[in-house]
C-alpha cells in the first residue's frame, strides 16, 4: 500500500511540477519584421539565426515561459547593400551589439480559444525595454518523420525603433518608428 500511494504522489508531484522544453525547429520558424518606406510601401525581413525555446507545464501553454536570442548579423531584406547598412552604427551596430533577446514575464490568455497575451523584455541594441505582444497557439501534433511532438506558435507585436536607439537619423517619414515583429514557429520536444 505504501509504495502504490507513493507511486500515485510521484506521478502527481512530476505531472504538475515540471515544465517541458519545447525548442525552435529552425527550418521551420522565422523570426520577421516590417517598418513602412517613404511611407509608401512595406519593407520587409528577418533574423536567419535564432533559437527560441518555450517551457510549459500546461498543456495549452497557458503558462509558458519565452525566451529568445537572435545574431543582428543574420538580418536579411533581400538586399545585401541594405543588409550591410542595417549591420552599421547607422542602425543595430552589429559589432557594438551582436545579439538581441526577449525573456518573457508573463503570458494571459484572451477570451476562448488559444489566444494569448505575452510580456517580457526585449533588449535590442543595448537597451532593455518592456514589450507586449499577442500570441497564437496553433496546436501540437506529431511530426511523421522524427515521431516528436511539434507545436505552433504564432508571435505579431509592434515596437518603436526609437524606443531603442535605432537608426536615429533617418526621421518616420523616410523609415516609420513603427516596426512590425511577425514571429511564426514550429517547437520540438528535444
Amino acid at each position: 500500500m505504501k509504495k502504490h500511494m507513493l507511486s500515485i504522489l510521484l506521478t502527481l508531484f512530476v505531472s504538475a511540477g515540471f515544465a517541458q522544453s519545447w525548442k525552435s525547429d529552425a527550418a521551420h520558424s522565422r523570426l520577421g519584421f516590417s517598418v513602412v518606406h517613404m511611407s509608401i510601401s512595406d519593407i520587409t525581413g528577418s533574423f536567419n539565426k535564432f533559437d527560441a525555446t518555450i517551457d510549459a507545464t500546461k498543456p495549452d501553454f497557458s503558462d509558458a515561459k519565452v525566451e529568445l536570442t537572435a545574431e543582428i548579423g543574420s538580418i536579411n531584406t533581400g538586399v545585401e547593400m541594405r543588409d550591410n547598412h542595417l549591420k552599421t552604427a547607422d542602425f543595430f551596430d552589429a559589432e557594438k551589439y551582436p545579439a538581441m533577446s526577449f525573456k518573457s514575464t508573463g503570458i494571459t490568455k484572451i477570451g476562448k480559444g488559444n489566444r494569448y497575451r505575452l510580456t517580457g523584455y526585449l533588449t535590442l541594441h543595448g537597451v532593455e525595454k518592456p514589450v507586449t505582444m499577442a500570441m497564437t497557439y496553433r496546436g501540437t501534433t506529431t511530426n511523421p518523420q522524427s515521431k516528436k511532438k511539434v507545436a505552433g506558435f504564432q508571435v505579431v507585436g509592434v515596437i518603436r525603433r526609437s524606443d531603442f536607439g535605432i537608426g536615429n537619423k533617418f526621421p518616420s517619414v523616410m523609415i516609420s518608428d513603427n516596426v512590425t515583429i511577425k514571429a511564426d514557429g514550429e517547437f520540438m520536444q528535444p
